[in-house]
């Protein structure tokens, strides 16, 4: 599910910033309304969330909401559904289970990134999870930091295997050594033949160098580019200022040179979040699996906690994938999860055509969507396994907007009526921001074998 929603009226709490402007970014202090009812978003910190948190989520969905509980994009949960008038219950319910900052300003800034193995992965070169949390910590402490948006983010990649680098960020760090990040700004760490580093800086001087960046981002947060935008995001203020230019204005030694614009990051596993995945002590393994298009309802999240009690010490980590993550099962538990999480409905393999699969809430959630994007993927996954394929990488979207994809996927599906779509296939070479019309107004079942067609050629 995208982090953003759809408005139909005026959010239960507006969320002013500092500088005056509303936002309609669903929060748990701000519940916004959709044509399926409100949306409470619940940010998770670093994608963390205990069993007993997980049945308090189930318990008020259940009471308070049509009890539709989804994963988002940036490993956050989401609430839809919520009938008009217990608004105030769920706030109250969520902040009694932990789940929310002291004040909605303190809570809107939760959103920094890292991997959901961070801590455990083999793979990497440092453990990000102790800089992150001071960086969290300390944006929900200090109020000036409550100024930025709701949807400004923070990613800190330690360089492990199983890690999202596509989700642009407004400021990223990625380790290079155990003593150096790489950063950027509006966008990811790059890998091969894709973007550039901005420079170096010392992990030691880590913090000091993001809290510097958001200082003179809030310097000019509320004021116009060039280009008349208001300056709300990172990319934003690069419109009329270089990288270079804001490193000049940061007091602390960065380094840019040949060896840091040349940097590259090795890249990640594709599909580590599904199955089972080696962690740094060979007696543990994380278990990753995916609720089929990102969706939980209460009773599956109930035995979701149950068995992480069992298996994790009741811990559940929530992924950019919209899937979770298990951490620290004991090797020789491995299959009997898997199997337990197969038999709940999750998604553990990555040859399955819903693994790859992204949709926006649809016509049943969205004033502005032409197709029930949700119902329809089924459908599509259904004739993508009856012609025996499975594309890597594909979004439906129910307009033009294509709310829930942070980048370009292979395929694209964008609404146009009741059960139809047009079909767009990316190439390498593509300008269009979904690929080349491949397909227009197809039913699902043309769509799948237009896609099917597609993939053999690829093959």
């Amino acid at each position: 599910m995208p982090e953003s929603a759809t408005k139909t009226s005026k959010p239960v709490s507006a969320g002013q910033t500092k500088t005056g402007r509303a936002s309609a970014c669903p929060g748990l202090f701000r519940i916004v309304p959709a044509l399926d009812g409100g949306i409470c978003r619940i940010k998770l910190p670093l994608g963390r969330l205990t069993s007993r948190q997980a049945r308090a989520i189930a318990d008020i969905a259940g009471r308070s909401s049509a009890g539709a509980i989804e994963a988002t994009n940036r490993a956050n949960l989401q609430i839809r559904g919520i009938r008009p008038g217990t608004e105030p219950e769920v706030i109250a319910a969520l902040l009694a289970a932990d789940l929310g900052a002291a004040n909605a300003g303190a809570d809107d800034v939760r959103n920094v990134m890292v991997s959901p193995l961070a801590g455990n992965d083999p793979a990497q070169i440092l453990d990000a999870s102790d800089l992150a949390q001071r960086v969290l910590q300390r944006l929900q402490a200090e109020p000036r930091y409550h100024a930025l948006s709701p949807k400004f983010g923070i990613q800190i990649d330690g360089g492990e295997a199983m890690a999202m680098l596509d989700h642009p960020n407004d400021i990223w760090l990625s380790a290079v050594d155990h003593e150096t990040f790489a950063f950027g700004f509006a966008g990811c760490p790059p890998l091969k033949d894709r973007d550039r580093t901005a420079g170096f800086i010392a992990a030691a001087l880590a913090e000091d160098f993001v809290f510097a960046c958001l200082d003179f981002f809030l310097s000019l947060n509320g004021t116009r580019n060039s280009a008349g935008q208001e300056i709300s995001r990172f990319r934003h203020v690069l419109i009329n200022i270089t990288a270079e230019e804001i490193v000049a204005r940061i007091a602390l030694p960065v380094r840019r040179d040949i060896t840091s614009a040349d940097w590259h990051r090795t890249s990640p596993i594709g599909f580590a979040h599904l199955g089972s995945r080696p962690q740094s002590d060979d007696r543990f393994v994380a278990i990753g699996a995916l609720p089929p298009l990102g969706r939980l309802d209460p009773a599956t999240l109930r035995k979701l906690a149950d068995l992480a009690d069992k298996a994790t010490l009741g811990e559940i980590r929530f992924t950019p994938w919209q899937s979770i993550v298990l951490p620290n099962v004991a090797a020789s538990d491995s299959q009997s999860v898997l199997n337990l999480l197969d038999s709940l409905g999750f998604i553990t393999q990555a040859d399955q055509p819903l693994a790859a699969m992204i949709t926006c809430a649809g016509s049943a959630g969205c004033g502005s969507a032409h197709a029930d994007t949700k119902a329809d993927a089924i459908s599509l996954a259904h004739a993508l396994r009856a012609l025996d394929t499975a594309v890597f990488g594909i979004h439906l979207s129910g307009c033009s907007k294509s709310c829930a994809a942070p980048r370009a996927t292979q395929a694209t599906l964008v609404g146009t009526s009741p059960g139809h779509y047009d079909v767009f296939w990316r190439e390498d070479t593509t300008t269009n921001k979904f690929g080349a019309l491949i397909g227009a107004d197809q039913s699902i079942e043309q769509a799948g074998r237009l896609l099917a067609r597609r993939d053999s050629k690829q093959r």
